[in-house]
């Protein structure tokens, strides 16, 4: 049985953090050891799913981008969704979108071969993927020098993954026999697919 204080001060710093917590900055923050956190997070996870006498909550814990963060429960992303869209809220641009996609499924890529993909300018783009701390320069291309560009763990967190494969298949996107580098906006969808989550990030 774990400590009630100890449930309720992992709530508290995932409560109070804007991105995700590992099991040794939990366990530091504490006082305690990691498997005392990985236990405590175990039981978290199964009261807020509820039983028979206990309803489900609202939201849930996820383990992403190596740690743990609390999120809206999936089951309620309509509701938060509409809420989030009413008209105050900023996202991706459908550029943006388009963009963060090419580079998350072909990273790492330059800014001349992801224009090349998209078949038009990305600069001004690219800048706010920089800004919003979604990608990162990652090296230079060997034959051209140009800088290369990857997904952040910010970029994971926003999402709610716990890693790279945990992405959708785009072949479900696409039309048949396609090139995988024809992305468009139906590539564009599949991060787009939770705007609940991606409506943290300002357009």
């Amino acid at each position: 049985m774990i400590d009630d204080e100890i449930l309720a001060g992992i709530e508290a710093v995932l409560m109070v953090s804007d991105s995700a917590v590992s099991a040794a900055d939990l366990a530091a923050a504490l006082g305690i050891d990691e498997d005392t956190v990985t236990s405590a997070i175990a039981a978290l996870k199964a009261d807020y799913d509820g039983d028979e006498q206990r309803r489900q909550r609202g939201f849930e814990i996820r383990r992403v981008s190596g740690g743990f963060r609390i999120f809206s429960r999936g089951d309620y992303h309509e509701i938060v969704s509409d809420f989030l869209t009413a008209g105050q809220s900023a996202k991706l641009s459908q550029a943006a979108l388009e963009t963060l996609a090419v580079i998350a499924y072909r990273q790492p890529i330059s800014r001349p071969r992801i224009a090349a993909i998209r078949g038009v300018s990305v600069d001004g783009v690219i800048r706010t993927l920089l800004l919003r701390g979604l990608i990162v320069e990652a090296g230079k291309e060997a034959t051209t020098s140009a800088l290369l560009y990857a997904t952040t763990a910010q970029f994971l967190d926003v999402l709610g993954l716990e890693r790279l494969d945990d992405l959708p298949d785009i072949a479900p996107y696409l039309p048949e026999d396609a090139d995988v580098d024809e992305f468009g906006a139906e590539t564009a969808e599949v991060l787009g697919q939770d705007e609940a989550e991606m409506s943290r990030v300002d357009d």
